[in-house]
């Protein structure tokens, strides 16, 4: 089934200054660590990955979409920036779960949840200034990629996985607001630091594939040198490129049959004309002009040969007795 990437961001919790991990956190710090670590040498903050209102982009993950992304993120990479380099991991996620609060509704109506993960890094030379631009405030936008099976519009159902329909997000229909409703995640790739955030209150981004693929593409017409694409970025440009392959294919088929179509019947409408010729005249040819001329030859060869059906039932007749030479 074919998956679709997504990013989003959103803002770091704010953090307590000197923040570090109870007893509970540190043994499940321990699960990545390879030797165990004092409190003191780690330093733990909350994050709030996604929620499940409509962002900036008109999209929005489902309830459901959040548990099971809260399984998926945990031990994920945060990095800066989109950059999967070993050099550019920052922290590490621990632990990941789904807040919810009844008294707060969504542009959807539904009740509004949010996916935060809490994260650790160590406490070194190297991380101080990080740890500083957390304290701080400055480190707060943060952006999450992970792969969804399910895209679909809010208003009438229909598949946006590399299609469309008539409904324009934002736009309010009747009671609904028009989004791209995200769900059945399948994977979490890692969690970044970003700039500019599209969800407005969660603490770490999620992403689109369709978004991510659009990104990827004005990355490269705005560089005349070599370009360094993310994963998601990567994947969302392959995803798109193997689905235009498979329309492609399907295009190509179809209009071979309007051409044959368009030989068989334009020899029989127009028998002066050379088989060679009509081919030639049929490769320069969009779809809907095979389509017209078709349609016009095999209502012109339907005068000369009547088209009937293979089925057709034939006129009763009496069995012979013998005596049809004396009857008048």
């Amino acid at each position: 089934m074919q998956t679709i990437s997504i990013h989003k961001s959103v803002r770091t919790e704010p953090s307590k200054s000197g923040s570090a991990p109870d007893a509970e956190a540190l043994k499940k710090i321990s699960r990545y660590t390879r030797r165990e670590f004092q409190p003191e040498e780690l330093y733990v903050f909350p994050v709030a990955l996604c929620d499940n209102e409509i962002d900036r982009d008109g999209e929005r993950f489902t309830s459901d979409a959040l548990e099971k992304l809260a399984g998926l993120f945990v031990g994920k990479t945060g990095v800066c920036d989109h950059d999967p380099s070993a050099k550019n991991q920052a922290a590490r996620l621990y632990e990941c779960f789904v807040e919810h609060d009844p008294a707060r509704r969504t542009a959807a109506g539904e009740e509004y949840a949010r996916l935060v993960g809490r994260a650790y890094l160590p406490r070194t030379e190297g991380n101080a200034d990080l740890i500083a631009a957390l304290e701080s405030g400055i480190r707060k936008e943060v952006s999450v990629g992970c792969a969804v099976r399910s895209v679909t519009c809010s208003v009438c159902g229909a598949d946006l996985r590399g299609g469309s329909c008539e409904h324009t997000r934002g736009q309010t229909y009747g009671s609904i607001v028009c989004c791209a409703v995200l769900d059945d995640p399948s994977d979490a790739y890692e969690w970044s630091f970003v700039a500019v955030p599209a969800q407005r209150e969660a603490g770490v981004l999620k992403s689109f594939g369709a978004a991510e693929g659009k990104a990827a593409v004005q990355k490269l017409r705005a560089s005349s040198g070599p370009v360094t694409l993310g994963r998601a970025q990567a994947e969302a440009l392959l995803s798109g490129l193997a689905r235009l392959e498979d329309e492609a294919a399907c295009g190509r088929e179809y209009r071979a049959s309007l051409k044959k179509d368009f030989l068989r019947y334009g020899a029989v409408a127009q028998p002066d004309l050379p088989a060679e010729s009509l081919s030639r005249a049929a490769d320069f040819m969009g779809v809907q002009d095979l389509k017209s001329w078709g349609a016009s030859f095999r209502k012109q060869a339907e005068k000369f040969i009547p088209l009937s059906p293979q089925l057709a039932g034939k006129t009763d007749q009496k069995q012979p007795d013998g005596n049809e030479p004396f009857r008048i």
